[in-house]
């Protein structure tokens, strides 16, 4: 199998860590206005968070991430939630320099081995985890983290599939977010509360970047 399908080389692992590394918080955004997209990207990016995923589910979020590529400096969006080959090849189109899905699928696997851009693979169980490293992933997405088990799966997690590494996203806030920051095989978390849909709605630039600062000292 993982000579057929290679799936992430070491050099997109490289890529896709290197976007990692910048933080130890990814804020996962809905973005139901393209509009307030750049404001959103520019406040997070202020606050030290500038890899940013927005999730392919509202009808803005291709303009989104097309718009903070475009008119965001330092900010490295990503594209969440891609199901199929057909929504890669939009998100890489708008301009995503990483994608990040909530599972896996042949098509997903198949879209990811010929684009240059890296995939974050989600996985819930020691299976699925199993499934990519053979497919060449030894860096996965954890969802739904909290509901899968949480920090204390994935610390039992840690000796049995020593190297590999994990960004858990789902039911993460400020306040358990060092549970799973503290672990060995955690690189980064992701979360919404960096950006709550009131202080978007409202325009509230700098609470955001506060919050995004408090968010990017969690691992100082």
């Amino acid at each position: 199998m993982a000579e057929q399908n290679p799936g992430q080389n070491p050099s997109k692992t490289e890529k896709l860590l290197t976007i990692l590394k910048l933080q130890p918080v990814v804020p996962v955004l809905i973005v139901d206005d393209a509009k307030s997209a750049v404001g959103l990207a520019r406040a997070l990016v202020a606050g030290g968070l500038r890899a940013i995923e927005i999730t392919m589910r509202t009808p803005a979020a291709l303009d989104a991430v097309k718009a903070v590529a475009a008119e965001v400096e330092g900010a490295n969006v990503g594209a969440g939630t891609i199901l199929n080959a057909k929504d890669w090849e939009a998100a890489v189109k708008a301009g995503s320099t990483f994608i990040v899905s909530p599972g896996v699928s042949p098509g997903v696997l198949s879209a990811a081995k010929d684009s240059p851009v890296p995939l974050l693979p989600g996985a819930a169980t020691a299976s699925e985890l199993m499934t990519l490293r053979e497919a060449g992933y030894n860096v996965m997405k954890f969802f739904p983290a909290e509901q899968a088990g949480g920090a204390a799966y994935l610390k039992a997690l840690s000796s049995p599939l020593a190297g590999t590494l994990f960004c858990p996203t789902g039911g993460i806030s400020l306040k358990n977010a060092n549970d799973y920051l503290s672990l060995p095989n955690v690189i980064c978390v992701g979360g919404s509360w960096v950006a709550p849909k009131e202080l978007v709605a409202a325009g509230d630039w700098a609470a955001i970047t506060k919050l995004a600062s408090e968010a990017f000292a969690l691992r100082a």
